[in-house]
């Protein structure tokens, strides 16, 4: 009895081996691609606060060996952070909201070069870009002036390529808290 059982097993499987097919699937093809590129220019600020009750990124993990005392905000090499910044018109926390960052980054140097690894999605939810994003993602020295790459986008755009300069128009050492001023330059 069991060898029957045994072999309607194996017939039901050799049935079946045709239907799946296991093999790598490869798919391309030449498509029409505009032949402009629109460049767009964005300026904006992002309010990144650590402090307080109601801090718009807060610390998800740091390394066994990274001790992080109550007041001391400075991240520390294997720390990382999420955020979810406001993005307003102006570099006052009460000026128009124009959108959010939300995303990660983490401490990723051991030594005095403070580096951070940023890893963020940049949406505008009111004006002209309503619903698209950008996606940024970079090392991010932590210097007063630094570039950022744009290495992509959703809804107006999408598959964006660029740079960002921010500025550090606001930082405090003691809290971590920040305001940084966005000049974007983005091709789509």
């Amino acid at each position: 009895m069991e060898t029957i059982n045994f072999a309607w097993l194996l017939v039901i499987l050799a049935a079946t081996l045709h239907a799946v097919k296991a093999k790598y699937h490869l798919s391309s093809h030449t498509v029409d691609v505009p032949t402009t590129i629109k460049e767009t220019h964005l300026h904006f600020f992002m309010h990144d606060i650590i402090s307080g009750d109601n801090p718009s990124s807060v610390l998800v993990a740091k390394a066994n060996s990274t001790v992080i005392k109550e007041n001391d905000k400075i991240v520390p090499f294997g720390a990382v952070y999420v955020f979810d910044d406001p993005l307003t018109e102006g570099p006052d926390p009460n000026s128009k909201v124009i959108g959010n960052g939300r995303g990660l980054y983490a401490s990723v140097s051991r030594g005095s070069d403070l580096t951070l690894m940023f890893n963020g999605d940049l949406e505008f939810t009111s004006g002209e870009f309503n619903g698209s994003s950008i996606s940024v993602v970079s090392r991010d020295p932590l210097v007063l002036v630094k570039e950022l790459a744009v290495v992509g986008g959703r809804g107006k755009f999408r598959m964006a390529k660029g740079f960002v300069w921010t500025n550090a128009v606001y930082f405090n050492v003691t809290t971590g808290d920040a305001i940084l001023e966005f000049n974007v330059t983005i091709f789509h």
